[in-house]
This record gives C-alpha cells, sequence and structure tokens, in this order.
C-alpha cells in the first residue's frame, strides 16, 4: 500500500472529543498524540491543501473553531475526516497521524509563523464586515 510504514505500530484507539476539538490517537508502540482539530485541518494531506508540488501548499486561515463531523476508515492503513467547513478530502495514514503526533509542536510553531508573516487569522471572523 502507498504511504504505508511498516515501521509505525497500528493504533489501538481513536477518541474525538468534540468539546475540546481533540483527535485522541493510541499507537501500540505506548504512543498516544492529542491533535487538534484545527492543526489536523491545516496540515491536511489533500491536495488542496498540499498542493501539487512543493512551494504550492495553500496557507489555511480561520481554522481556529473548526470541528471534525465525521470519521471514516479507509482499508486498514488511514482515515478519512470530514471537518465542518465542507473539507473531506484529506486521507490521515497511520504513519502520518503518528509523525504529525512526533511532530506537532515543531508543525505548529511553523504554522503560526507562517500565520504572522501573511498577516492572516486563525480566527474565522476576521476580516469578514
Amino acid at each position: 500500500m502507498a504511504g504505508l510504514n511498516k515501521g509505525v505500530p497500528q493504533p489501538t484507539e481513536i477518541k474525538l472529543h468534540q468539546k475540546s476539538r481533540i483527535l485522541e490517537i493510541a499507537f501500540a508502540d505506548g504512543c498516544a498524540f492529542r491533535l487538534p482539530f484545527e492543526f489536523l485541518r491545516v496540515y491536511s494531506p489533500s491536495a488542496e491543501v498540499r498542493g501539487h508540488g512543493p512551494g504550492q501548499e495553500v496557507l489555511q486561515v480561520g481554522k481556529k473553531d473548526v470541528e471534525i463531523k465525521r470519521i471514516e476508515p479507509v482499508g486498514s492503513y488511514a482515515v478519512q475526516l470530514a471537518f465542518s467547513d465542507g473539507h473531506d478530502t484529506g486521507i490521515y495514514s497511520w504513519d502520518l497521524l503518528y509523525d504529525y503526533g512526533r511532530r506537532q509542536d515543531e508543525m505548529w510553531r511553523h504554522y503560526l509563523k507562517r500565520m504572522e508573516e501573511a498577516g492572516a487569522s486563525r480566527d474565522p471572523q476576521a476580516g469578514k464586515a
């Protein structure tokens, strides 16, 4: 299967915490991660967000309050998340989620820096009259 890393353990539990907007995922090696919905949305692996090549990433703004409305299994290697803003094309493989969990702090700092450089806001109401 494309994108499947044999070194990454299988998840043992996935929970959506709607009130705190956190996806909690535990893996067979004992690692567990708490990934905010906003983080998962702005780092969606979809072509819409990532673009079709290096340097074509699309900065996602105004996603602070985004929710995950649905989570669907994709075979035995991934989940597809449906967000409240209508985005639902990202396929989150187990190795991707594991990697995101390990690199979450670094990735979040990078995202906030890009937002600041763009003069953009995480607030969905920013710039609306």
